[in-house]
Order: C-alpha cells, then sequence, then structure tokens
C-alpha cells in the first residue's frame, strides 16, 4: 500500500493535517469534499469568503428573535421563560421583531445594515435526534435520505475536481476549507475526501505559527503520537502558508476576553487578511441544548441561554468590526445555523424541548439588511407538542448563497443541492447575475395565500397569488410535518388560482398552508374542526 493511501484510509483528517492556529487545530479537507474540491480547480474566479457558525445542540429562535407584533402569544405560550416586552432590543425600522437583549452587538450590525435575519427556516418532516438533525443541515439532504457528503463539500469538488491529486498548486495553493475547533464536519465531506483542513483549538494554531509542539508523554501512546505527529508533518502540504498568511497580520481590532467563539473567529479575520485563498471556514459553538433553567427565575433577560447569546452576538459584532479594520470587509459574509430550534410552548423545568424551524443570522457588509419573512404564527393556547412551521427551506438559504456569493450557475445548483430551492434576496450579488426577484419581505397585509372556509370540517379552497414560475403549496402540522403538498409546478402565467385542501384522515387542529413562489413565500394558518 502507497503511503499516501495508508494515510488516507487509517489516519484522522486531524491527525494527517494537524495544523494548529491560535490554539485550535485545524483540518485540511480532502478530496471527499466536493465543496472543497470545486475550490481546488475554480471554475469561477471570485474573493468571496463564506463563514459558518455553527450553534450546537439546537437554538431557542422565539428567545433570540422575539416576535413583538404577536407578544401576548408569545408570552402566554412560555410565561415561565419569556423575555419582558419592555426588554427586548428594537431594530430600527422595523417594529415587529426584536432581539434577546443580551444581543446588543447583533443590534447594532442590523441597525448599520449589517445584518439580515432569516425567519423559520427548517426543512419538511423534521428530525428532532440531535445527530441526524444535524447530519440533514451539513449534507443539505432530505430528512428521509441518508447522504454521506456534505454541501459545502459537493460545492468544492465542482469547483475543484479530483482534489487533492495535484494540490496544492500555484492556482490555489491553500486549503479549500478550514475549520476551527472540534473534527472535520460532514459540511465539507466531498465525494471522495473530506475537503477541508481542521484546526482543534486556538492554542493548537498559535503553537503551529510560533513552531510549538507539545511534548508527547513517554509511554506507548506517547511513542504512537510521535509517529503520527512525525507522519502528518510529511504529509502536511498546507502548514507553511497558514504560517506565512498569519505573519502578514500583526495588528487587528479589539475581540472580547474569555469569549471561545470570539477566539475563532479572530484567526478567520487574521488568514483571510493574511491572504489565504480559503473560501469557507467552519467556526462553532455548543450548549444551546436548554432543555431545564434556560433563565433566571426572577429574570428571564439573564441565564444560561442570555449567556450563549451574548457569546455569539459579541463574537460576531468584534469580527464584523475586525473585518472592517482589515480592510477585508466586501469579501467575507457569514451565517449562523443550529440543527433545529425549541417548542413554541415552555416546560415546566424553565426551558424548552426539541422544536422544528428557528431564524439564521446572515452578517457582513454584504449581507441585506432586513428581516426575510414574517414573525412565526404562533397559536392561541399553544400545547407542548406545537412546532414553528418552517417559512423558508433551509437548502434556500445555501442555493442563495452559491448562486449570489460564489456566483454558482442554476445548473450546477441542482447538482449539488439534489433539486431546485427558491433563491433568496439575503445576500448582495454585485458580481453575479441577480434573479430580479422582488425582496421576499412581506407585510402583515399582503395576503398572498388564504382559504375559505376557515374554520373548516373535511376540506377548504385555498386561494393563492404567484408572479408565475416555480409554486409550490404545503400544508403542514402542528409537529412541523408536511402532510401535503398540493401544488408543486412552473406556472407560466400570473395571477390568483385556487387548489382544494381535502384533510380527509387528518385530526382536528392547526394547519399551515405555505407558498412558495419562487423568493416569495407566506404562511396562513387554518382550523380544522370536528
Amino acid at each position: 500500500m502507497r503511503r499516501r493511501d495508508f494515510l488516507r484510509n487509517t489516519l484522522p483528517a486531524a491527525a494527517v493535517l494537524p495544523a494548529v492556529v491560535d490554539g485550535y487545530s485545524i483540518k485540511a479537507f480532502t478530496a471527499d469534499s466536493p465543496l472543497l474540491q470545486a475550490l481546488m480547480n475554480p471554475t469561477t474566479d471570485t474573493d468571496h469568503v463564506l463563514v459558518i457558525v455553527q450553534l450546537s445542540g439546537g437554538n431557542d429562535g422565539l428567545n433570540m428573535v422575539i416576535p413583538v407584533a404577536n407578544y401576548s402569544n408569545y408570552y402566554n405560550a412560555r410565561s415561565n421563560v419569556a423575555i419582558a416586552e419592555n426588554k427586548i432590543l428594537k431594530l430600527d425600522g422595523y417594529a415587529n421583531t426584536g432581539l434577546h437583549p443580551a444581543m446588543t452587538g447583533m443590534q447594532a450590525l442590523y441597525n448599520t445594515g449589517k445584518l439580515n435575519i432569516v425567519q423559520a427556516v427548517g426543512y419538511p418532516s423534521p428530525n428532532f435526534s440531535h445527530f441526524r438533525a444535524t447530519d440533514i443541515w451539513m449534507s443539505g439532504s432530505a430528512s428521509d435520505e441518508v447522504v454521506s457528503t456534505g454541501w459545502a463539500g459537493r460545492y468544492l469538488n465542482t469547483e475543484y475536481p479530483n482534489f487533492p491529486e495535484g494540490y496544492p498548486n500555484s492556482t490555489m495553493p491553500d486549503p479549500l476549507a478550514i475549520q476551527i475547533g472540534s473534527i472535520t464536519s460532514l459540511t465539507l465531506q466531498g465525494p471522495a475526501m473530506n475537503m477541508g483542513m481542521s484546526i482543534t483549538n486556538p492554542t493548537s494554531f498559535y503553537n503551529l505559527i510560533n513552531n510549538v509542539i507539545d511534548p508527547a508523554p513517554d509511554n506507548p501512546m506517547g511513542y504512537e503520537l510521535t509517529y503520527i505527529r512525525t507522519i502528518a508533518n510529511q504529509t502536511n502540504k498546507f502548514a507553511q502558508r497558514i504560517i506565512a498568511a498569519a505573519g502578514q497580520v500583526t495588528q487587528q481590532a479589539a475581540y472580547p476576553q474569555n469569549n471561545s467563539l470570539a477566539d475563532q473567529l479572530k484567526i478567520v479575520a487574521r488568514l483571510v487578511k493574511g491572504g489565504l485563498k480559503t473560501r469557507i471556514y467552519m467556526v462553532g459553538m455548543g450548549g444551546f441544548d436548554t432543555h431545564s433553567s434556560q433563565v433566571e427565575a426572577a429574570d428571564t433577560s439573564i441565564g444560561t441561554h442570555a449567556n450563549l447569546l451574548k457569546t455569539l452576538s459579541d463574537a460576531v459584532k468584534a469580527f464584523v468590526d475586525d473585518c472592517q479594520f482589515l480592510g477585508v470587509q466586501d469579501r467575507v459574509m457569514g451565517l449562523t445555523f443550529s440543527e433545529f430550534g425549541r417548542r413554541i410552548k415552555s416546560n415546566s423545568s424553565m426551558g424548552t424541548d426539541h422544536g422544528a424551524a428557528a431564524p439564521m443570522f446572515i452578517f457582513g457588509k454584504q449581507a441585506i439588511p432586513g428581516v426575510t419573512g414574517n414573525n412565526p404564527s404562533i397559536p392561541g393556547g399553544a400545547s407542548v407538542q406545537d412546532n414553528i412551521p418552517f417559512q423558508y427551506d433551509f437548502r434556500s438559504v445555501y442555493a442563495s448563497i452559491l448562486e449570489k456569493w460564489f456566483c454558482v450557475p442554476p445548473s450546477i445548483l441542482e447538482t449539488i443541492l439534489f433539486r431546485n430551492f427558491q433563491s433568496l434576496n439575503i445576500v448582495s450579488d454585485a458580481s453575479c447575475k441577480g434573479t430580479g426577484i422582488d425582496d421576499p419581505n412581506q407585510t402583515a397585509g399582503d395576503e398572498l395565500i388564504t382559504n375559505y372556509p376557515n374554520p373548516f370540517t373535511n376540506s377548504t379552497t385555498i386561494k393563492y397569488k404567484t408572479k408565475g414560475g416555480h409554486t409550490l403549496i404545503q400544508v403542514i402540522d402542528m409537529l412541523g410535518r408536511v402532510v401535503r403538498t398540493l401544488v408543486d409546478s412552473d406556472l407560466r402565467t400570473t395571477g390568483s388560482f385556487t387548489t382544494t385542501f381535502d384533510s380527509g384522515g387528518l385530526p382536528a387542529g392547526v394547519y399551515y398552508a405555505r407558498l412558495q413562489n419562487e423568493a416569495i413565500q407566506q404562511v396562513r394558518p387554518m382550523l380544522k374542526v370536528r
């Protein structure tokens, strides 16, 4: 067996490419990641960078982005964890929604035009397992299919085919993607190998650039570690590039202390400014699985969840400021995601349980500022099983970034994401051809989908407006599952149309009719009675 094959098949990516920046171990993703392969032999000429921030555990989106316009139903559903109305942070020019009081950094980004909040992001038939849900988000697949590659890996594979054969080279001398913390993510996994490089922690990063190696213990395990390090040093093609890039930056803007996410993002900004051609960076933080003690009883604006949101908000604000300080703000955009949200109704332990849809943040100078979508629909008298219905499929966010930020043509998008998804106006597409579709933000008075009668017993007629193009009408139950797809077609005409929802076999309760027409979507609550 050739040494290269031995390493590829027997050693973890972190061991093979153990570069470390600021204490974080960096893994270089290999050809298994289609995303990384695409970047290694680019078909598009771009210096754009995407930073993916993973919030592990399932973030409570309702307490992060608070529905001010529907505050009474929000409070009644979760009175023991709800944020007091007078403490909600206001958004300039948008009175319907506010932010958790710990998120002053995100508020500042919004108010200066550097943040887009995408409401109620999810997918049909949500999965509430941390592991499976994370795989779905990272692979960009449907909940009923298992995919072994990541959405970013597939993208990189289209740009840099045959990676790692022939890499690094003069065209692409750098890692295709870099993940800081943990292990190399499925997000960056390509068809043949992972396309990214991982840095386990900031200490390992700084050890790398300072040529410091932690001593191996004097025992059999230490001997094996020394051997692996030797092999890793022989096969690490990117360490010197990272060291050189880091050495180009001697001054950065201030970052908050004792903030692990800020430590990771500081490394990203340094490497981007230092000249790496790496297109995708992944960072993350955990702790969002807040089943109990999410808030303090005496003051719901503080506690575990507040601390997490402050860490996130302060870190992202510092990173965006640093990108401006370093002069790379036009090249860098970021997004946040969590594997799922939490239920509408809180539990008796002052926490929230696994739920469905939740908001995403798109941040940076090139984010189109605003709130995309409407506040989630919260029924009066919500039960412990009730979920927020998704307004936007998470793959629509991916598709919009790939199309408008990385200039991926529509024909390639479908091979990366397996089907056609709506394009959203969430990121500037000045360097790529846009869709020309109107702003997806809808006000409460824009009734694009209605039904009559409502309430209904067996069937109801749904009326919807479309501008033509791909039009989708789905019916979603309170568990977040798509129970009917009534319309899924490309329409050649603009106008109003009707379809009938026959609810035979479905129990009484609240259902949601969801319209998706290209970049536009809207959700309409319906009530089935006996």
